[in-house]
């Protein structure tokens, strides 16, 4: 490369998205209904989703356009570029080529809105009036709040208490683009008295804010309810990142032999790695590696079943990797990887055998983090971190070995608005915690049982 950034051109953004179900082996298991525990159909959805992205959720289309005004307002930050990490590189002594997508580039400075803004474009679009979320660290929800703003719509977060405490810039993001955050588990709503009343001091989970902004949605005709990750339609419109990477590697005369990316619901790093899975089916010698916390080792030591998305059971089920949704992670700082479930199309993907999880405690992640920091200059947000590490530990692998392989991650955002993390692990105030299996067997012991 005579570049360290390889850049696309406006007209070089994708025009369609990628649909990895066209290709999987196997079919994706369909989401049954919460009360009948039958497949649900387009109807069972109308409530809480715009039906525009219904229908993308079913589809099994391989490739599906991307609206021109939805390209116009991706276009205020894409195409994002693709960097080599020369110096980290040099200082791992490695004979491994490193290379990251950036997806810090987006004005909330993350990977989210590649999603948000097609989901809020699509509710403008069917007269829909606001938004109800959830939110971990806060990634997602500035992501929709920033989306409402441009088309217009009014937006309701509910996010994770703990990360409302831990992050207060991100919740600042929030207003400064209109939306309304509250912290969850609230009395707002009858599943967030539920969980209040059972535990006063709850630090809040993904799934119990998912709860209470799809008791926001129903409850309320001029609300629909969005979410960040997990789903197939968000996994599709993620696929951005990915195609511009494909392109992009070709470009710089490369091409991964391993693809990296941290998963809480899978959608970064979906986004990154789906339209490169057809090369692998095709016979193409390549790994993907998804790292998540051992904190919430969702596919490290969860099951492969049918479960629910949110801690009340007011979600279709889905079968996927899940640690039980009553599952409860510790307040680690990479907020937006405490989510007891992941993405169906991700954990079919691994049950197949194509998709490798790892997990890390994450102090060695941070500490993955100040290295990438001290050699490529970005400060990651915590959930980034986990990807960083595994990124290292292949590159660390490739000069015990000798390998010169390609090595393609995921930057899904920056840590600008998590330096209390930072403080907390410079001053040795950071802890590690793994659940012990019988904590986890307890959480198992919940899911319901689909013949």
């Amino acid at each position: 490369m005579d570049s360290k950034r390889v850049f696309l051109n406006a007209s070089e953004m994708p025009t369609e998205w990628y649909n990895l179900l066209a290709d999987l082996p196997e079919p994706l298991p369909p989401p049954l209904h919460p009360g009948t525990g039958q497949p649900i159909g387009p109807a069972d959805l109308e409530p809480i989703f715009a039906r525009a992205l219904i229908e993308q959720e079913m589809s099994q289309q391989r490739w599906i356009p991307i609206p021109d005004e939805v390209r116009r307002l991706l276009g205020i930050w894409r195409p994002s570029p693709l960097v080599r990490a020369t110096n980290l590189e040099r200082e791992l002594k490695t004979p491994a080529r490193i290379y990251f997508k950036d997806e810090s580039q987006s004005p909330p400075g993350s990977h989210k809105p590649n999603t948000a803004v097609p989901q809020a474009w699509y509710n403008k679009q069917e007269g829909v009036k606001r938004l109800s979320t959830e939110t971990g660290a806060g990634q997602w929800g500035s992501s929709l709040a920033f989306a409402c703003s441009l088309v217009g719509l009014e937006c309701k977060v509910y996010m994770v208490k703990v990360s409302y405490q831990q992050k207060p810039y991100r919740r600042s993001m929030m207003h400064m683009w209109g939306g309304k955050v509250v912290a969850s588990p609230s009395d707002e709503t009858e599943a967030g008295r539920q969980i209040l009343a059972q535990d006063p001091d709850c630090p809040g989970s993904l799934g119990i804010a998912i709860s209470e902004a799809v008791e926001a949605a129903v409850i309320d005709p001029d609300t629909k309810y969005t979410l960040g990750s997990v789903l197939n339609h968000v996994m599709l419109h993620q696929s951005i990142i990915g195609l511009e990477a494909k392109k992009q590697m070709e470009i710089a005369g490369d091409s991964p032999n391993v693809i990296v990316g941290c998963v809480g619901g899978g959608s970064n790093f979906a986004g990154l790695a789906f339209p490169f899975i057809p090369d692998k089916l095709q016979g193409k010698d390549i790994r993907f590696v998804a790292s998540e916390p051992r904190a919430c080792p969702t596919m490290s030591r969860g099951q492969y079943r049918y479960d629910f998305g949110d801690t009340t059971k007011l979600t279709p089920l889905i079968k996927m990797f899940t640690l039980g949704h009553s599952f409860v992670p510790p307040g680690i700082h990479a907020g937006g990887l405490r989510y007891h479930g992941m993405a169906p199309t991700v954990s079919l993907a691994v049950k197949l055998g194509i998709i490798e999880p790892v997990a890390f405690h994450q102090i060695e992640c941070f500490e993955a983090a100040q290295l990438f920091a001290r050699t490529e200059g970005i400060i990651p947000a915590p959930e980034t971190s986990h990807a960083i590490r595994a990124a290292v530990n292949e590159a660390v692998r490739c000069r015990e070995t000798g390998e010169e392989k390609c090595i393609l991650f995921n930057f899904s955002g920056h840590g600008l608005c998590d330096m209390a993390s930072y403080d907390k692990f410079l001053s040795g105030e950071l802890d590690d915690f793994e659940f012990p299996q019988s904590k986890i067997d307890d959480a198992l012991a919940e899911l319901p049982v689909i013949a």
